[in-house]
């Protein structure tokens, strides 16, 4: 029976789901048995724990590795380059300093997701490792950077001060601190609390699974009810809640894509050559330039404007 915290369905049914290169570190060194298929021999093995479908290791039988997403993290980052910069020029704008962070951290998901699902790097090697344990950090921070935008937002201190900045980028060092470590502890099994899973086969860690799958939709979703106050409730306008909810639609067609399409993409269209999570990371950038819009629809650019959010 599976339990909260078990990620042994998400690792066997959910091509290139990165958090399961820990897993496989673990049962390396504790648990080899329970490798098996796929994944009993690491130099071959794709990112999985036996999984129903995964991308070959790169150079076998041909395997281009993870090809599609690197590609589409690559347009990605050229992409989320330009939001930073258009953010930087918006002198005057409510959250600008905010925003960018949040820019800046998603950016730095990206390249570490093509090094953590890009089938190119040895499966339970040190260095995937700990790769992957700083995305995991990176993710958790990014999200309450996300919902940090939506808190400074109301305006309760004001955006760009120390009383905003010091305080947002606290919780963004304690979020990749605690979330890295705890990664970092699932792969090493540095002590008995967070590792090794019991059983070993449930792949079960609660604390990974509350940082990694249940905080970053929790956070999005109080950012997206704080934004709804804000914009219908304060600003009294209509017109930027559309931007906010086209980007919450995108952020839940890439989670549905990654978690219900991937598979089948990988099964039935690509015969193992690709998977889905190129399209779930076309749409997540999308919905995050979707978002720069709404907060620019929201804002104004000059120091000369008086009619932005007070």
């Amino acid at each position: 029976m599976t339990r909260f915290g078990d990620f042994e369905p998400l690792c066997k049914n959910t091509p290139s789901y990165p958090w399961c290169n820990l897993f496989y570190r673990q049962l390396q060194r504790h648990s080899p048995d329970v490798l098996q298929g796929a994944s009993a021999d690491p130099k071959t093995a794709p990112v999985g724990i036996n999984p129903v479908c995964g991308i070959p290791f790169v150079a076998v039988d041909g395997s281009l590795a993870n090809i599609a997403n690197i590609i589409a993290c690559g347009l990605s980052v050229i992409f989320l380059v330009y939001l930073t910069w258009a953010t930087s020029r918006r002198k005057a704008a409510v959250g600008r300093i905010e925003l960018r962070l949040f820019l800046i951290l998603y950016l730095l998901t990206l390249p570490l997701q093509i090094l953590t699902t890009g089938s190119f790097i040895e499966q339970g090697s040190t260095a995937l490792t700990v790769l992957t344990a700083i995305h995991a950090g990176l993710v958790a921070a990014t999200f309450w950077a996300l919902l940090a935008n939506g808190i400074v937002s109301t305006q309760i201190v004001e955006d760009g001060t120390l009383s905003a900045i010091i305080p947002f980028t606290f919780f963004i060092a304690a979020f990749f601190a605690a979330t890295t470590y705890i990664a970092l502890d699932v792969g090493f099994t540095f002590t008995s609390a967070l590792g090794p899973s019991n059983p070993p086969e449930s792949l079960h860690s609660v604390p990974l699974f509350v940082l990694t799958t249940i905080w970053p939709g929790a956070a999005a979703l109080l950012y997206f009810a704080l934004m709804l106050y804000i914009v219908l409730g304060v600003l009294n306008e209509v017109r930027p809640m559309w931007f906010y909810v086209l980007a919450a639609v995108l952020f839940i067609l890439s989670q549905l894509d990654y978690f219900l399409l991937n598979k089948v993409i990988c099964k039935g269209v690509s015969s193992h050559r690709l998977d889905g999570s190129f399209v779930a990371t076309f749409l997540e950038t999308a919905a995050v330039g979707v978002l720069y819009l709404a907060w620019r629809s929201i804002t104004e650019e000059d120091w000369d404007d008086t009619n932005y959010l007070q």
